[in-house]
């Protein structure tokens, strides 16, 4: 059997987050979807799996809801369900930033399309920024960009005042996963002075679904959050496990050393439990 996966969010006003809670875990257990989705005043987010039928019928039922009319989904597949349970949690926010003048509901940096996305930061006086944490860029990449060595979305706007000048940097590019994280960079970027923000349309997973690999601008895999730890292009499984001790990726080998479970350990995390 087959799952779909579905990837979505959207900043947008939900006045009672408590009480629109047990309408989304209802709408999720009768199409037997499971996953995390997350619920703030500034919106919805979520990554969850079911039956393609199941996702179809629940995505309907969120765009019925004139809030989310418009939602844009990415839709992936996996060969066995990659989440073990069903989360809906109620967040201060959607995507932790800490920061209240990043509102993307106000304001947001310009999207870029991944057909134009190589065009772009291919430019010399562009600067391209993962804003994705460190053991994320590990694994995986666009040419060319700038790692923040950030261990939460929390540090960023301090990798902001530390690396960059709005009087300098004049044009700034970004990318992330889904997009999510772009939303609330881009818009805390503006609220800083920062004037020409640009930020990837559907994140690091629509454009290796995209864009040829032929023509791609990505090196290695993109880490996600569920069992399938990352994908590559075309959104094919990708050559990576989670280590069970650290909870990073680490690439697949048959030879590396095990945990007391026979599941693979990270390099890292071998040499510490080396005796």
């Amino acid at each position: 059997m087959s799952f779909t996966v579905t990837a979505f969010y959207k900043f947008v006003t939900i006045d009672e987050p408590v009480a629109f809670r047990p309408e989304v875990l209802d709408a999720c257990r009768a199409n037997g979807i499971v996953g995390t989705v997350l619920l703030a005043h500034e919106g919805i987010n979520a990554t969850v799996a079911g039956p393609a039928d199941g996702i179809a019928a629940f995505l309907a039922w969120l765009r019925a809801d004139v809030r989310f009319g418009d939602l844009v989904s990415k839709e992936s597949y996996a060969h066995k369900q990659p989440f073990g349970r069903l989360k809906v949690r109620l967040k201060r926010e959607i995507v932790t930033l800490g920061r209240p003048e990043a509102n993307p509901s106000r304001c947001v940096g310009t999207y870029v399309k991944p057909q134009d996305w190589n065009a772009l930061i291919s430019q010399e006086d562009v600067v391209v920024i993962d804003t994705r944490n460190a053991y994320e860029v590990r694994i995986g990449t666009f040419a060319g960009a700038r790692d923040p060595g950030t261990r939460t979305f929390r540090q960023f706007p301090g990798y902001v005042k530390a690396n960059l000048d709005p009087a300098r940097h004049k044009r700034v590019a970004m990318f992330c996963t889904g997009g999510i994280r772009c939303e609330k960079a881009s818009a805390y970027m503006l609220a800083q002075g920062f004037e020409q923000v640009y930020h990837l349309e559907g994140g690091i997973l629509k454009y290796l679904e995209s864009v040829p690999q032929p023509e791609s601008l990505w090196h290695g895999e993109c880490f996600v959050f569920d069992e399938r730890v990352a994908l590559g292009h075309g959104i094919t499984l990708g050559n990576h496990v989670m280590c069970p001790a650290c909870g990073g990726p680490t690439l697949k080998d048959e030879t590396a050393p095990r945990d007391a479970h026979g599941v693979q350990l990270c390099a890292d995390c071998a040499a510490r439990a080396a005796p």
